[in-house]
């Protein structure tokens, strides 16, 4: 757009860091799919530590500060104010319909449509190294023969490694399933295998009984001021229970209810 190749290099440098610090979420303009945000979150972002750390940018330390930029980056149409709708598909997890609003501000609770890719050198770099690697397999028969069994080598390692993780998820699934019919509730070999982790991570510890996780319970913060209360009364006057303890030489101790009327104050 024009309105950006006449925006500051601040404002630039600050939509920049926007579009890359900010989770995209994904909706429909006008049958296009396009990232949006709330305004939230890119006030968050220009206020985390982060955009400290980036140079040639408006200065930000409050939240003030922060709504000014935003609003400088709207005004130069890097992003624009959108109204969010419904579902654009029968699914719920379907991209939301969005829609240009007129009056364009920035407002915390208000969603956000990028106009502004960002830098593009990451997609060029990407295209050549795609064409690059689709010439070198086309000229393959063209290979001197070193290079062309250093690649033979280099796929039979790749596949034994695959064909290794297959054969570890195998075993340790019929492991699994001997040690839970002979020592329940049975034992998973390499428990991390499939987590999130890393690849050493994967593979430690070695084996782990297959407990089940225990649950945490939330307490409530109406229950604790429950408790101790000792004492039940009315708000607008009437009766109240009070414990009265009965002590006797020949007998044990027990306690009893009295029953008292409280006259209103109002009255």
């Amino acid at each position: 757009m024009e309105q950006q190749q006449k925006a500051p290099p601040e404002i630039k440098n600050a939509a920049q860091y926007l579009r890359g610090a900010l989770k995209a979420r994904v909706g429909a303009l006008n049958g296009k799919r396009l990232d949006y945000f709330k305004g939230k979150s890119a006030i968050k972002a220009l206020l985390s530590p982060g955009y400290q750390k980036v140079k040639d940018v408006p200065p930000v330390q409050n939240e003030e500060q922060a709504i000014t930029v935003l609003s400088a980056v709207n005004a130069f149409a890097f992003f624009l104010r959108v109204q969010r709708g419904g579902p654009s598909g029968s699914s719920s997890s379907s991209p939301k319909i969005l829609q240009i609003i007129q009056e364009q501000k920035f407002a915390p609770d208000e969603y956000y449509v990028w106009f502004f890719e960002g830098s593009q050198w990451t997609t060029y770099a990407g295209g050549i190294l795609m064409v690059a690697i689709m010439l070198a397999g086309v000229m393959f028969p063209l290979w001197p023969p070193i290079m062309r069994l250093g690649v033979w080598y280099l796929s039979i390692a790749m596949l034994g490694l695959v064909g290794l993780f297959f054969a570890i998820a195998i075993v340790r699934l019929i492991f699994y399933v001997i040690t839970l019919i002979v020592a329940s509730p049975g034992i998973w070999i390499f428990p991390k295998l499939f987590a999130d982790v890393g690849i050493v991570e994967s593979f430690i510890p070695l084996w782990e009984w297959d407990l089940p996780k225990k649950k945490t319970k939330k307490t409530k913060k109406g229950d604790k001021t429950e408790k101790k209360k000792g004492k039940a009364s009315t708000n607008g006057g009437g009766a109240f229970i009070e414990e009265v303890e009965e002590s006797g030489d020949s007998r044990p101790q027990s306690r009893s209810a009295r029953v008292e009327d409280v006259e209103d104050e109002d009255a």
